[in-house]
């Protein structure tokens, strides 16, 4: 414990090639969660270290996104804790917007993530009372940080999902992960398939539409497509605002019926509602009611087909299990992602197999023994902003009072000597 006090003191750490003591929290991801927490970390005067396991801060925004991305929500729920985005930016910024966003806010507070290390062990220690996490390089260099605390800020999406289908190993044509798509331009005048029905779905299959690719959509179960805006306002503010007053089964009614009169009834295009509403299902399960930015406009037209279910893939064609067959030329899986934490955290108390914390909403950012999540709560950036300013608060508490406690054993040691002199 005399080495955490140390630390905590602000002495010097103590570091060799392969273990260094870190004078307060390891930071684990350099996404906005991460940099948000970071952030706020600064504004409390706590120091900390952030590893990353990319090149590049944001690397999901960065690396494995699509080029006509933008923000689905407007900018004032997207914005970082004591940053607002420039005024000059559009409502719905992006996505070099945001990128450019993200690099001045590390700027701003200073937060120079440590590259290219993978976080591949954490656990916490009892006897010492410490973090023990292991990272490792590309090149196989391997380094251990000692640490009071530690975040995970690797966030939801950390890993693509590529689910098992009947036949796609077999199939002679391109497959790739929406992760790895970036524009429909390559697929002009191809036949591609795009599997799953999301917001990713939706705007890449808008994409290749825009393109003249003969797109098709693969719906299996029932999804909640919702106008961007209802008569100019953001649909997502609100509903904001509707759940300050109204319950939240009133609040998807409405929701409900300002979209049905916005769209229309979209079952006859094979897109049927789920039976409970959209902001229900976003609590429960954490499934993303698909905001429609003009996906629905080239289904309604036919340059976008929606297609049942997948029964299985042959060498230049798939079938369904409506028995339909469709010839293809290459298939994009937008079959999104998941959390990595089970593959490196030695801990079963606060996150579940699943990779988020067992604690629901409001209370997902705090575990024991110095552990804390950032980025879980499936709110967006704006639950990432609130876990990192909550952190930050309840680090930065603690943080001051051991720091005031080991100054006064300082004076009295200090007193001690003159008086002994």
């Amino acid at each position: 414990m005399e080495n955490m006090y140390r630390l905590m003191a602000g002495e010097e750490y103590l570091s060799d090639r392969r273990c260094i003591w870190v004078n307060g929290p390891v930071i684990a991801g350099a996404g906005p969660s991460g940099l948000a927490t970071a952030a706020c970390l600064r504004d409390q005067g706590v120091p900390f270290v952030v590893v990353e396991r990319s090149d590049c801060i944001a690397s999901l925004w960065q690396k494995r996104t699509y080029d006509r991305l933008k923000l689905h929500l407007p900018n004032k729920f997207c914005q970082l804790p004591k940053m607002p985005f420039p005024d000059h930016y559009p409502e719905y910024p992006t996505k070099r917007q945001f990128i450019d966003y993200l690099e001045s806010y590390a700027n701003k507070f200073e937060i120079k993530p440590e590259f290219n290390k993978s976080v591949v062990s954490a656990r916490f220690d009892e006897t010492s009372g410490l973090w023990r996490v292991k990272t490792t390089t590309t090149a196989g260099e391997e380094m251990e940080y000692i640490c009071r605390w530690l975040v995970v800020a690797t966030g939801e999406n950390a890993e693509r999902v590529v689910p098992e289908i009947n036949g796609l190993k077999e199939f002679d044509g391109e497959v790739v992960h929406a992760c790895e798509y970036k524009s429909g331009e390559k697929y002009r005048g191809k036949r591609v398939l795009v599997v799953g029905c999301g917001n990713s779905g939706m705007e890449v299959s808008l994409d290749l539409a825009n393109h003249n690719a003969i797109a098709s959509m693969v719906v299996r179960s029932s999804v909640h497509v919702l106008p961007r805006e209802i008569m100019g306002k953001s649909t997502f503010g609100i509903s904001v605002v509707l759940m300050k007053w109204l319950p939240l089964w009133l609040v998807d009614k409405l929701l409900l019926i300002l979209s049905w009169l916005v769209l229309g009834s979209l079952s006859m295009y094979g897109l049927k509602r789920p039976s409970i509403g959209p902001m229900e299902l976003k609590s429960k399960t954490g499934k993303t009611p698909v905001l429609d930015i003009g996906a629905l406009e080239k289904i309604k037209s036919g340059e976008v087909e929606i297609v049942p279910a997948i029964k299985r893939f042959s060498r230049c064609h798939v079938e369904l299990v409506d028995g339909h067959k469709l010839d293809i030329d290459a298939v994009v899986l937008a079959t999104g992602y998941r959390s990595n934490v089970p593959s490196w955290l030695q801990e079963s108390e606060f996150f579940s197999k699943n990779g988020f914390p067992k604690s629901p909403f409001p209370n997902a950012w705090k575990g024991k023994s110095g552990l804390y999540a950032a980025g879980f709560t499936r709110k967006g950036l704006a639950g990432a902003s609130a876990d990192a300013v909550n952190i930050a608060q309840d680090i930065g508490n603690v943080w001051r009072e051991e720091t005031k406690r080991q100054k006064m054993r300082r004076n009295v040691g200090h007193r001690r000597c003159i008086s002994v002199a």
